[in-house]
């Protein structure tokens, strides 16, 4: 038994199977002996990283005696693979529609108005309510940015 490690598949129903391995066996010979005949549908991460490279060693990988590597089965072969860009439907924007999409560009426009009363009528802002402005605006631009600037 020396060599070999014991390795813990965790389950999203946080069920646990153990398996006994060599360090030298790869992603893909793991997927292949544990999980005969689903290797397509078998998603393994560990330490977060999807291990998607099917020729790395555990080893290589730095999976020691009982590291716990979370598995994903999906439903089926097909929803394993990526859809093809050239069939995405054309209204594939990213963002749902939802109220909460609209909060951004609603206190956008709020903002500009009270800038706007700020600039043509400057005597009805104190000096007080013209720094809070500033600090108002600049806090969702630096919102706003760290958002929608990735």
């Amino acid at each position: 038994c020396s060599g070999l490690i014991k390795i813990r598949f965790k389950f999203l129903n946080d069920t646990e199977e153990v398996a006994v391995v060599r360090p030298e066996d790869t992603v893909g010979g793991l997927k292949s002996k544990c999980f005969p005949g689903q290797e397509s549908q078998m998603k393994f991460i560990y330490r977060g990283q999807l291990l998607q490279d099917q020729g790395r060693t555990l080893r290589s990988l730095h999976i020691t005696d009982n590291c716990v590597i979370h598995c994903h089965r999906s439903r089926s072969a097909a929803a394993t693979t990526l859809p093809d860009p050239g069939t995405a439907p054309p209204d594939s924007s990213g963002l749902p529609f939802s109220a909460g999409n609209l909060m951004v560009p609603a206190v956008m426009v709020v903002l500009a108005v009270v800038w706007y009363f700020r600039i043509n009528y400057r005597q009805l802002f104190t000096a007080p309510a013209t720094v809070s402005l500033i600090g108002v605006t600049v806090l969702f631009s630096f919102l706003a940015f760290g958002m929608y600037g990735q």
